[in-house]
């Protein structure tokens, strides 16, 4: 008699492409492989905006050189790989994010180590921003998850991550230690096979029809995602 244990199914186990340090355009911001070019145009973005270095590893800076140090080890990386933002509205660069713990073999891919200014946050430029790299991940390069993790006090991110149609799977309690402080680490993913829901919902909420004369969009990203998700 054959004993049998369950196991999961089986999936194409090919290992998926490494990201490339490619330019990526969209409609409303343009993400440009990390340079220390970018630093004068970073630390323009970072003045007065201590408060947004609260949850990440590095930051606030106190000069100029501080940062252009930092962006210039973040560049010379092969994991993270970082990008800066540059929104279209102003063409400068105003933030940075990255593809980071990327394992080919697993199909497993994580979205952080993001930065935006003020002045970038809420906007149309930093949800494409995002969106970019995701259909870059899911659909150019064929990962079958996508990950997003935050310091669970971080109650912004936690937003961003509901709103983008990320699933939370739990807390690592004492992750990590940021800045001498006990980190426990909030965990979201979406799997390839909820992939093309966020895709679309991702598309309608960025498309001009669904932004009025004044910029407001008509509908929120998780109005949209429902509606597709009940088959209005």
């Amino acid at each position: 008699m054959t004993n049998e244990l369950p196991l999961g199914p089986e999936v194409d186990d090919t290992p998926r492409p490494i990201p490339a340090r490619v330019t990526h355009r969209g409609a409303h911001a343009t993400l440009e492989p990390l340079h220390v070019r970018h630093a004068p145009d970073l630390w323009r973005a970072a003045q007065g905006a201590d408060h947004t270095w609260t949850y990440l590893g590095s930051g606030p800076f106190p000069s100029e050189p501080t940062l252009r140090k930092l962006v210039g080890n973040q560049a010379a990386q092969h994991d993270p790989i970082f990008f800066a933002v540059r929104p279209h509205v102003s063409g400068v660069a105003a933030g940075w994010l990255s593809f980071m713990e990327i394992r080919p073999g697993d199909a497993d891919i994580e979205i952080g180590n993001i930065w935006f200014s003020p002045a970038m946050q809420r906007t149309r430029a930093a949800t494409e921003a995002i969106a970019l790299l995701m259909r870059h991940a899911m659909d150019d390069l064929g990962y079958r998850r996508l990950v997003w993790k935050c310091h669970a006090l971080n109650a912004p991110s936690r937003r961003a991550a509901d709103r983008l149609g990320f699933v939370y799977e739990g807390t690592h309690r004492n992750h990590r230690i940021i800045k001498g402080r006990s980190r426990d680490t909030a965990w979201y993913s979406i799997t390839d096979e909820e992939w093309p829901l966020r895709r679309a919902a991702l598309a309608l909420w960025l498309d001009d029809a669904n932004f009025d004369h004044t910029g407001t969009a008509r509908r929120s990203l998780g109005e949209i995602r429902a509606s597709l998700a009940a088959g209005a």
